[in-house]
C-alpha cells in the first residue's frame, strides 16, 4: 500500500492538484507551537521515522529552557517522531506543494514521551475507552484580527476593515462587521476546504475586529490537531491581507477575551450518550461529570489558562465566567449546560481562553470530567440568575494556579507525573521571566512618585 492511501481524502486531491515539493514534519511542544523538520517529498518517502531532541519539550514561550530533563542532566537525547497519516493535511498558503504531518513522539525504546502534548491527551481518551466510554468535544475557538503590530511596547490595536475604519468593536453577531473584514474570511474559508476541516459556523464577537470559529464534534484528538493546524491557518490567511491573528485570552484592554469553550459528551459502547437515561432525562453520569469539573477545574486552571495575561480575561461582567457554577443556557456560568435534544445533551466549559494548547486544554477538561465519573462526584446546586454574583472560585494568577495544580495528585495520575512534573518547571520559568519585565504601568505611575 502506498503511503498515498493512508491520508485523508483532502490531503490526496491537493496532491492531484499539486506537485508535492516538500512535507512538514511537525509536533506540538508544550506551548502548541508547531516544532519539527521541512523534508524534501522524495527523502520524506524513504523515511519511517525521523529525530528531535525532547528538550523541545522543556522550552518557555520565551525560548529559555526549564530544567526538567531529571536526575540524568540536560543531554538532550534523540526522540523517534513517527507519522500519523490521517493527520496529512495541504499547507494552501505555500508557494510549492506543500504536505503538514502531525508526528508522535516515542523515547528510543519505543514508549510514549509521557510530557508530549498529544501523547498526554491519548492518556486521557484511553482512560475513557478502558471504562467503554468515549469521549466527544466541540471546541469554539475565538480570536481577534488586529492590526500589524511589530512594536511590543506599543498597544494592540482593531485591524483596519474595508470601509477604511478600525473594525468595531460591541457588534457581537453583526453581519455587516464581519463583511467588514470579509477578504480574510473568504481565504479561511478556502484554506480550511482545501485542507479538509469543517467549519460549523463564522460569527462576529463582542471584541472590535474578534470572530468565532465553530468546529464539529468529534473526537478529541482529532479536533486538537485541527485547533493545532488551524491557528496556523488564520495566521496565514491574515498575513496575506496585512494584518495579524492573535490567539492572546486579552489582547486589547477593555475589550473582551479570547475564549476555547468546549462542548463535551460521552458514548457507551452501544453508541448512546451516557448524559441522557432510556426516558430521555439527566443520568448520574451527567451529575457526575458536572461535579468533576467544579471539584478539579481549581486545580487544572494551570491548563487551560497558561499565561500571566490569561488572567486578564478573567474579569466580571466582560463575557468571561470568574466561577465554577453551573446552569441551564446561562453563559455567565463557568459550567453551561447549552439547550439540545436529549440524545445531543452536553456539557459546555466556558473556562479555557484561546492561548492554551488545544491537547493540553481538552485533555484536563476530560480529566476533571473523567475523575468525577469515577469518584461519582455531586455537583452544586444549579445556578440561577447572573453568576457574576457568585464568589470567584479559580485563581486570580498563573503562580496561584500552579500551586494548586502541584498538589493535584488525582490530576497528576490522569493526566501522567512526569507530563506534571515537567509542565510545572517550564510555566514556574515562565513566571520568573516574567517578573523580571518592567511594565509601562510601572514606569508610568511608580517612577517619579514612589
Amino acid at each position: 500500500m502506498s503511503w498515498t492511501d493512508k491520508i485523508p481524502e483532502a490531503a490526496r486531491t491537493y496532491l492531484e492538484n499539486n506537485r508535492l515539493d516538500e512535507v512538514e514534519c511537525v509536533i506540538a511542544d508544550l506551548p502548541g507551537i508547531a516544532r519539527g523538520k521541512a523534508v524534501p517529498a522524495g527523502k520524506w518517502e524513504k523515511q519511517a521515522h525521523f529525530h528531535l531532541p525532547n528538550s523541545i519539550f522543556f522550552q518557555t514561550i520565551t525560548g529559555d529552557w526549564g530544567e526538567a530533563s531529571g536526575p540524568d542532566g540536560f543531554l538532550e537525547p534523540d526522540m523517534i517522531l513517527k507519522p500519523d497519516m490521517s493527520t496529512a493535511t495541504a499547507a494552501p498558503w505555500a508557494e510549492d506543494g506543500t504536505l503538514q504531518v502531525i508526528h508522535d513522539a516515542f523515547d528510543q525504546k519505543g514508549k510514549p514521551v509521557p510530557f508530549s502534548p498529544r501523547n498526554v491527551l491519548r492518556r486521557v481518551v484511553d482512560l475513557y475507552k478502558a471504562e467503554g466510554w468515549t469521549p466527544v468535544v466541540a471546541p469554539e475557538m475565538e480570536f481577534y484580527l488586529v492590526a500589524r503590530n511589530i512594536d511590543p511596547a506599543k498597544p494592540i490595536e482593531p485591524m483596519m476593515g474595508r470601509t477604511g475604519r478600525p473594525a468595531a468593536g460591541r457588534q457581537a453577531y453583526s453581519m455587516t462587521a464581519v463583511d467588514d473584514y470579509g477578504p480574510v474570511i473568504d481565504d479561511i474559508y478556502e484554506y480550511a476546504e482545501i485542507q479538509g476541516f469543517e467549519i460549523d459556523g463564522i460569527a462576529q464577537e463582542g471584541g472590535a475586529g474578534q470572530l468565532e470559529i465553530n468546529l464539529r464534534h468529534g473526537n478529541p484528538i482529532k479536533l486538537a490537531d485541527e485547533v493545532f493546524y488551524f491557528k496556523r491557518l488564520i495566521r496565514e490567511a491574515a498575513l496575506k491581507h496585512d494584518c495579524f491573528a492573535t490567539f492572546m485570552a486579552k489582547p486589547i484592554e477593555g475589550e473582551p477575551g479570547s475564549a476555547m469553550h468546549i462542548h463535551h459528551s460521552v458514548i457507551d459502547a452501544d453508541g448512546r450518550n451516557i448524559f441522557t437515561g432510556p426516558q430521555g432525562g439527566e443520568t448520574d453520569a451527567f451529575f457526575h461529570f458536572i461535579g468533576g469539573l467544579q471539584e478539579y477545574m481549581p486545580s487544572a486552571i494551570a491548563l487551560i489558562a497558561p499565561y500571566v495575561n490569561s488572567y486578564r480575561r478573567y474579569v466580571p461582567d466582560s463575557a468571561a465566567p470568574v466561577n465554577l457554577e453551573w446552569g441551564r443556557d446561562n453563559r455567565t456560568t463557568g459550567i453551561r449546560i447549552p439547550i439540545s435534544d436529549p440524545s445531543a445533551r452536553r456539557i459546555e466549559n466556558r473556562l479555557p481562553g484561546m492561548d492554551c494548547n488545544p491537547y493540553l486544554c481538552i485533555a484536563a477538561s476530560l480529566a476533571c470530567g473523567y475523575l468525577g465519573l469515577k469518584n461519582e462526584i455531586r455537583p452544586d446546586k444549579r445556578w440561577r440568575g447572573e453568576a457574576y454574583e457568585s464568589e470567584a472560585e479559580i485563581s486570580g494568577s498563573l503562580s496561584e494556579a500552579l500551586d494548586l495544580f502541584e498538589e493535584c495528585k488525582d490530576l497528576h495520575n490522569v493526566l501522567g507525573p512526569d507530563f506534571a512534573r515537567v509542565y510545572s518547571i517550564v510555566k514556574r520559568l515562565e513566571y520568573k521571566e516574567f517578573l523580571q519585565v518592567i511594565s509601562p504601568w510601572e514606569r508610568e505611575h511608580l517612577l517619579l512618585n514612589v
